[in-house]
Parts: structure tokens; C-alpha cells; sequence
């Protein structure tokens, strides 16, 4: 399933991403939370939302800080309400100082839930140079929490070491769901093939070629910079995402 996640179209509100959603067929809907949308953590408003515009709520996406053992439970009562399948946090922030929902708590919510509650990988960045900004964020750590993960292939520096063909096959069978966008140098959440107008700088054709031969059924996630998709101009918007799924389907769908 191609989902749409609501932090491509930050800057408009629920309804009209659930408008977005409907006119360009896409499959589902990621909501992507943070403490000033607070539309978005309303049970009965979203699941209304999903109901009357037809497009379910697949996957729930946590704030990137600030977590803790009562906001992981009213999103997993969120997840609950909207009938979604998937919750997906990222690793603890340098500055949270409670870190005990992540190790202790995240894998008894998964047990008592029955969701799919995933880690994902977030973009190694470090405060004076030698802090990471997120712990535990390694793929062999992250994928041990829960033993679900979502991969976030622009957040993967391909100047590193590490890319997302690497990153894939480290997590093969823990993905659950994939953030799907494009990258060039430190610029990420572009338009995939041919983002900007620049040649792809992730190979994301070789990517989908091998989500596909190993059978990957999980869910796959446009996730771009609200900028990529033109915001605030609706037919540049329904056109940009038509031809993110065109992308999506003539290399993932479409590939024998």
C-alpha cells in the first residue's frame, strides 16, 4: 500500500490532506504527529475524517522528542480508534531525560496492543561534533526493541558507509513500512527519480527491485518536504503526488 504522510503537506489542515489523499488515490494515510497540530491527536475527528473521505489511517508516526509512557499511550489509544495498523517512534532524543518507554516500556505496549509498533532510523547528527543527537539509533540497535522497524531511506547518508540497500538488508524482515523519498547531498525529502530536476542521488530503482524480490508486503510512505510538492498550489500538489505514485508503481507494482 502507498501511503501519504501528513508532514508532506504540513501548513494545511487534516481535512484538506485527507482531500489531497482521495483525488490522487492514494492507498492510506500517515499521521505524523507533533504537539501544535492538535487536530491530529483528536480520536473521533480523525477517525470521522477517515470515514467520510474513505482513506483509512494505516500508520501513526510519534513526535521526534518529548516522548514518555503517557503520551506513547493516548497514541497507542489514537492507533486504536483509527483502526491503524502501525506506530512508529524514533530512537530517545539526547534531551529526554526519561528513556525508560523506549527500552522497557515500547515492547509491552507491542505485546498488550497487538500493533505493529516500529523504530525508526533517524539521520546521524551530533551535537559538538561527537554527541549523537538520538541513542540507541544504530540499525543493529533499533531493530532489537520491538523487532518491527520503518526505514526512512532519505534519512540514510549515502556518503557514509551505510546505504539503503545495506540499510534494507541489515533490517530485511524487520520492515514494516518504508518513508519513501529522494536525496542529494544533505538536501532530503525531494521528489524521487528525478527530484528538483536533478538525477536521483539514492538508487532508488535498485531499491524497490529488491523490496519486490524479497516479497516485501509491508507499506511503502511518501514523505517529502511540503516545498517538493509545491504547497499552496493545489494542481502543482495533486500533479507532484501523481507522479510520486507513478514512480512508486512503475518500479515497485509494475516490476517483473
Amino acid at each position: 500500500m502507498l501511503l501519504l504522510s501528513t508532514s508532506s503537506l504540513t501548513g494545511y489542515s487534516l481535512h484538506r490532506i485527507f482531500s489531497f489523499a482521495k483525488k490522487a488515490n492514494y492507498d492510506g494515510i500517515d499521521i505524523t504527529l507533533n504537539k501544535l497540530n492538535y487536530d491530529f491527536w483528536d480520536e473521533d475527528y480523525v477517525k470521522g475524517l477517515s470515514d467520510a473521505f474513505g482513506i483509512p489511517v494505516i500508520s501513526i508516526t510519534a513526535p521526534l522528542k518529548g516522548m514518555n509512557e503517557k503520551r506513547v499511550d493516548r497514541i497507542v489509544s489514537l492507533a486504536k480508534t483509527t483502526n491503524a495498523q502501525l506506530v512508529t517512534f524514533s530512537p530517545p532524543h539526547l534531551m529526554d531525560k526519561n528513556t525508560k518507554w523506549f527500552s522497557n516500556y515500547l515492547p509491552r505496549v507491542k505485546k498488550d496492543s497487538h500493533l505493529s509498533i516500529c523504530i525508526q532510523n533517524v539521520e546521524a547528527k551530533f551535537m559538538f561534533f561527537i554527541i549523537p543527537e538520538y541513542k540507541n539509533s544504530t540499525l543493529s540497535e533499533l531493530k532489537k526493541v520491538t523487532g518491527d522497524a520503518t526505514l526512512d531511506i532519505a534519512a540514510i547518508d549515502p556518503s557514509t558507509w551505510m546505504d539503503i540497500l545495506k540499510a534494507q538488508k541489515m533490517l530485511w524482515s524487520n520492515i514494516k513500512n518504508v518513508f519513501f523519498s529522494d536525496r542529494r547531498g544533505t538536501k532530503t525529502g525531494l521528489l524521487p527519480g528525478t527530484a528538483g530536476g536533478w538525477i536521483s542521488y539514492l538508487p532508488l530503482e535498485s531499491f524497490f527491485m529488491k523490496l519486490k524480490t524479497v516479497w516485501y508486503n509491508g507499506h511503502i510512505t511518501l514523505k517529502l518536504r511540503q516545498i517538493e510538492l509545491w504547497a499552496g498550489n493545489e494542481d502543482r500538489v495533486l500533479q507532484n503526488l501523481e507522479f510520486a505514485k507513478n514512480y512508486y508503481s512503475k518500479h515497485f507494482l509494475d516490476f517483473k
